[in-house]
């Protein structure tokens, strides 16, 4: 049998990586995959009265139904700030007329510090896409040179080692790291080290990003729906935006500049596989100038600038005061020692180059901080169990309704107790001082941001709820019936039909490791699978919280959205109380749960949740710690861990950069072929390939396909179309 021959003619689709043989392949994969979709209205849907059961209480009904519970809100006007208004600029910050062209682009220096095209995306495929060994990268050129032998050629790199090299020599994303030491004046010597690169060249190597143009949010803004009332959807739309502008307005020398809100992120992680405990402290920055979308996709929308020293000592000094004030003490004049560089730009406007290429005079300012609640009691200074955002006490988190913390108040608090007071009455440890009261009109108790993740997804609902009916089934029928119970819900949860946008449990949910995706999933079909074996008023109070919980996971929220919000808390409020009476629990006074008061609050302020999502700076983790650290020898590795952190960094650029430019059009076959016929042939060619992709637009393809929290869209909502066969069965 005659072996298959290579075909070099490939026809690339512009919104996905795959490739294919034939044209007509290519259009059949554009029909059915990437379609064109006609523009469709917004059509009102009337939400069914799904009762669970018909003994139901529906005193709460008119809480989270409303007549207009299916319409979404479209923009229908915005309201832009006066004064920063990110008006372009010439490169020594001189104003330009409006309207006018940003400068050209840099002269074209071909595939620099590469030789071709091959080059370039061959390093990219071993290095990012492949992460081969170093000894298999040798293999694999050796391989290739004696195929070449005979025709007195050599392969793209002579071995790993070059290719390292040119990868280091690309001049683009290059922002070096340095360590420095944090000297404790205490009794305890040691001077743990921290890694960081330079936060302003960070932020202005990511404003460069040519990638970032479709994304690029410079302006803070108000949104209204046809009604007048206020969207909220990216940062800059948000009043927090709005107001930091007109502070900095007051300045007058301050018009026409660009605010730069600078968002950053930390959480440890652990990279052992099996066992050990190699632990690493990352701390992530990303800026409020781009969408929350670009932000949540895997580009370089978040960005590591430090690993923050860890501190270990012996067992004998875990619990001891000092040790923990060192600890404490570390970590925040770490942070203030890595985000210094900011404090300058803070009142003067700096120059920066913008992803449309105009450049525009930034004002930085600390923004919102992304954290777990463990590390939210820590950037705060307050005791575990207190809330870090207002001054309700631990044992009723949820009465009443207390006043906002502010740096203010501590620091009277402080002045006036000693620290047991602090500590028992107010919730305060009195000996840390939060990195932000370094930097102007910063407070940490304000920057705060919600987190998806931890408060609502996995913390309320997995680690609360799911595991409260658990315990509530034990309480009522013993363990052995209870087991029968949850392998019943188990068959329920794996007996859900195949539905688009819903998972399918095969062994229910008796899973050893559970992610965000997979309590995400399980809220879909948690209802149906428990409704007859718990009380009502178990179902209600669940089915309250997932109507907060599909609320706040919106991406554009109006005033209407945030009313039935704090309804369904209130709901949710009043029939959680189950718990207490069943005897699963003697109170609920819990962090993440009364977190969900402050929720309305944090969207008028920030806008959408989802683009401060923890989920982020863990998906983070993959790229930029766990790959890394499994490349590295393991010994010292966090050397070699910020080497390959720096040469992602560099080809990321430098994609970025080729593909301004037009120069990764098609695969880097189809360019070779290209190049080698005639020139009415690579017409010919150009023109076939042009016909397949006319009329699509790949930005928003893009977006959602690197969007790690994609999926159907919460809500009750039509906006479909209908595909039907292209041909008659046969």
């Amino acid at each position: 049998m005659p072996r298959l021959q290579h075909n070099p003619l490939k026809f690339s689709c512009d919104h996905c990586p795959r490739t294919f043989s034939t044209q007509s392949g290519l259009k059949r994969h554009v029909r059915r995959t990437h379609p064109l979709l006609p523009p469709t209205a917004l059509i009102h849907v009337p939400l069914p009265n799904h009762d669970h059961d018909n003994n139901f209480d529906n005193s709460d009904a008119h809480l989270l139904r409303t007549e207009n519970d299916g319409i979404v809100s479209a923009v229908a006007h915005v309201e832009h700030h006066k004064v920063l208004d990110a008006a372009p600029c010439n490169k020594e910050g001189a104003n330009i007329p409006a309207g006018a062209e940003p400068p050209p682009q840099e002269v074209d220096d071909g595939w620099l510090p590469f030789c071709n095209r091959v080059e370039f995306e061959l390093a990219e495929f071993l290095f990012v896409e492949e992460q081969m060994g170093q000894q298999k990268v040798d293999r694999l050129m050796d391989l290739w040179a004696a195929t070449l032998l005979k025709h007195g050629d050599a392969p793209p790199f002579a071995n790993h080692k070059d290719m390292h090299n040119v990868i280091d020599a690309i001049p683009l994303g290059d922002v070096p790291w340095k360590c420095f030491s944090v000297k404790y004046t205490g009794e305890i010597p040691e001077q743990p080290r921290n890694l960081l690169s330079r936060p302003d060249a960070v932020i202005r190597q990511m404003l460069e990003n040519p990638d970032f143009a479709h994304g690029f949010d410079p302006i803070p803004r108000r949104e209204f729906d046809a009604r007048d009332q206020q969207v909220f959807s990216d940062f800059m739309t948000g009043n927090w935006a709005w107001r930091k502008a007109d502070k900095l307005a007051e300045n007058p020398n301050n018009k026409g500049a660009m605010l730069v809100p600078v968002i950053a992120g930390s959480d440890k992680t652990t990279v052992s596989v099996g066992t050990g405990q190699n632990e690493y402290y990352p701390l992530y920055l990303s800026i409020g100038n781009i969408t929350n979308s670009v932000r949540r996709a895997h580009r370089d929308g978040l960005i590591p600038i430090a690993f923050l020293a860890i501190p270990k000592t012996g067992r004998q000094y875990d619990d001891d005061v000092a040790y923990r004030t060192f600890r404490w003490q570390l970590y925040h004049q770490s942070l203030s020692r890595i985000f210094r560089s900011l404090k300058p730009h803070m009142e003067t406007p700096t120059v920066l180059r913008c992803p449309d290429r105009h450049y525009r005079r930034a004002l930085y300012s600390m923004g919102p901080y992304i954290a777990d609640y463990p590390e939210q009691a820590l950037l705060a200074g307050i005791v575990q169990g207190w809330c870090p955002k207002c001054q309700a006490v631990n044992k009723d988190l949820d009465g009443g309704n207390p006043a906002r913390r502010t740096c203010e108040l501590t620091d009277v608090l402080a002045s006036l107790y000693d620290l047991k007071v602090l500590h028992e009455k107010y919730g305060i440890h009195g000996d840390i001082v939060p990195f932000t009261n370094d930097f102007l009109g910063a407070d940490i108790h304000e920057l705060i941001s919600p987190d998806l993740l931890h408060q609502i997804i996995k913390g309320t609902f997995k680690d609360h709820l799911v595991t409260w009916v658990g315990e509530y089934l034990t309480i009522k029928h013993g363990t052995p019936a209870a087991n029968r119970i949850m392998d019943d819900i188990d068959r329920r949860i794996a007996a859900t039909p195949p539905f688009p946008g819903l998972r399918h449990f095969y062994e229910g949910r008796r899973f050893k490791q559970w992610t965000g995706d997979d309590s995400k999933a399980l809220m879909k079909i948690y209802l149906p699978a428990i409704a007859g074996h718990v009380p009502n008023g178990m179902v209600q109070a669940i089915a309250a919280f997932l109507d907060f919980c599909y609320l706040v996971r919106r991406s554009t929220i109006n005033h209407d959205a945030l009313c039935r919000i704090e309804d369904a808390l209130d709901c949710f409020h009043k029939h959680r109380k189950i718990f207490v009476t069943t005897g699963v629990r003697q109170t609920i006074s819990l962090p993440r749960q009364h977190s969900m008061k402050h929720y309305v609050h944090l969207i008028q302020e920030y806008g959408a949740p989802n683009g401060l999502c923890s989920s982020i700076t863990e998906s983070k983790h993959i790229k930029a710690v766990k790959e890394p650290w499994r490349r590295s020898n393991r010994f010292e590795a966090l050397g070699q861990m910020l080497k390959t952190n720096s040469r992602l960094c560099k080809l990321a650029a430098a994609r970025a950069h080729f593909k301004k430019r037009g120069m990764l059009h098609g695969t880097a076959l189809f360019h070779a072929l290209h190049q080698a016929l005639p020139s009415e042939l690579q017409e010919e060619l150009l023109r076939q390939e042009g016909e397949v992709m006319e009329g699509n637009d790949d930005t928003v393809d893009e977006v959602a396909r690197e969007d790690d929290d994609g999926g159907p869209v919460d809500g009750m909502k039509a906006a479909t179309t209908v595909d039907m066969a292209k041909r008659a069965r046969e």
